[in-house]
């Protein structure tokens, strides 16, 4: 039998509209028609999608990264948009493959920046940018986040480089509209931040010694589920799908 989908949080105005705003960049492929499917399921039972990844291990595996407005995603947030997305990943079948997992995931402390308030979110940290196209002869940069200017696609980020040459201009404004991918990268700060969100959100964080042990035991819902470890703490709802 398919699971009820879960109720939808009950969300401020505010709230409403992170859960709105669109990514700056998109998936291409396979990738784009998960997408197409995930973000609208997920928008229903208070969600947001981060990022949708196919790759290879355990034969296929489809990776989707989906966030509260907030940013916080736990092992039980992990479980609903799962219950909510799978059945309708089963009547899509996007993929058209006999068999995959599926990992439902938090973007982790060391997270993807996809959208605008991501970036605003990040100020104060440091992070990994790519560009589509040239920027002062590169597409790579690294550095502190300093500020974000602007909407949408028009906002451009301020960022001062730690990866600048003696000759070369530390503090750099770069478009987002021409955003490859970009990355927080861990430090202890970054950790501590992160931490404390999650503890005013009243969430309990994965301890240290807990961070790669299996967010749920196996359980019965459509297809049959298990779990699997993952390298990075965070929490991860993994249904092994089987067609039938």
């Amino acid at each position: 039998m398919i699971p009820q989908a879960p109720t939808p949080f009950t969300m401020s105005p505010e709230a409403l509209a992170l859960l709105d705003e669109p990514r700056l960049m998109e998936e291409t492929g396979v990738a784009a028609r998960v997408a197409r499917i995930a973000i609208p399921v997920l928008r229903d039972v208070g969600y947001r999608l981060v990022r949708v990844k196919i790759s290879a291990a355990n034969g296929m595996t489809l990776q989707i990264m989906a966030e509260r407005p907030d940013g916080i995603m736990n092992v039980a947030d992990c479980e609903n948009a799962s219950m909510a997305l799978s059945p309708v990943l089963d009547l899509e079948d996007p993929l058209h493959a006999a068999a995959y997992h599926l990992e439902m995931s938090s973007p982790g402390i060391d997270r993807p920046l996809v959208r605008v308030s991501d970036f605003r979110r990040a100020i104060g940290h440091e992070a990994r940018v790519e560009l589509s196209v040239l920027h002062d002869n590169r597409k790579r940069f690294r550095g502190w986040i300093e500020g974000v200017e602007g909407e949408g696609k028009d906002a451009r980020l301020r960022l001062r480089r730690t990866d600048s040459k003696p000759d070369e201009e530390a503090d750099v404004v770069l478009p987002l509209r021409d955003l490859e991918e970009a990355r927080l990268i861990l430090t202890e700060a970054l950790i501590r931040e992160s931490l404390k969100a999650a503890k005013e959100a009243g969430d309990e964080p994965p301890a240290e010694d807990e961070a790669s042990e299996p967010a749920e035991a196996p359980r019965r819902g459509p297809g049959r589920f298990a779990t699997r470890n993952m390298n990075k703490p965070k929490p991860v709802w993994a249904p092994a799908k089987k067609k039938r």
